[in-house]
């Protein structure tokens, strides 16, 4: 069996893509279970999440923008499957973008804040960092939601040839 560089890259897309989602979705929840405490614990748990989620986002999302890229190029055409990945693309860069403009620089100052003292402007902080993330978790579930309609649609045969004997087109 030969997959072809489209094969590898759908594959890669649809896993990163739906880990990163997920990920995003389980921050959501806790972010929004975390507005019913105090400053002191908010901004405790905020930076317990720093540990290592920023790593997690990049090894997810960097992956899975690169994979789709490759997707986009390689499409031969200009189909429902092609649109609906490059629909995915822009969406990916739309999380990437908000998380460079919005989230990233909140978490550096996040990391700084004093647990027993947050800043006085914690909560619009808090509020701030929050809309930008539901927006990316928006925009993230959307896009794996193209790739995965995008995978249902364009059937990757094993070779050319496979495909002219089925009758498909090779994407």
């Amino acid at each position: 069996m030969k997959l072809t560089v489209a094969a590898v890259a759908r594959g890669v897309s649809l896993l990163f893509g739906g880990v990163f989602a997920g990920f995003l979705v389980a921050v959501l929840v806790l972010e929004l279970s975390l507005r019913d405490f105090e400053a002191a614990i908010y901004t405790q748990v905020r930076q317990v999440e720093l540990v290592g989620l920023d790593d997690l986002a990049s090894a997810t999302l960097l992956p899975a923008l690169a994979a789709t890229v490759v997707l986009v190029v390689a499409a031969r055409n200009r189909g429902a499957g092609r649109r609906l990945v490059v629909v995915a693309l822009v969406l990916l860069v739309a999380v990437l973008v908000t998380t460079l403009a919005v989230n990233l620089p909140i978490n550096g100052d996040q990391l700084d804040w004093d647990v027993q003292a947050p800043p006085a402007d914690w909560s619009d902080v808090r509020d701030r960092w929050q809309l930008a993330h539901a927006v990316r978790t928006a925009a993230a579930v959307a896009a794996f939601g193209c790739l995965t309609a995008a995978a249902l649609l364009i059937r990757t045969p094993t070779s050319d040839t496979d495909a002219a004997h089925r009758g498909e087109r090779h994407e």
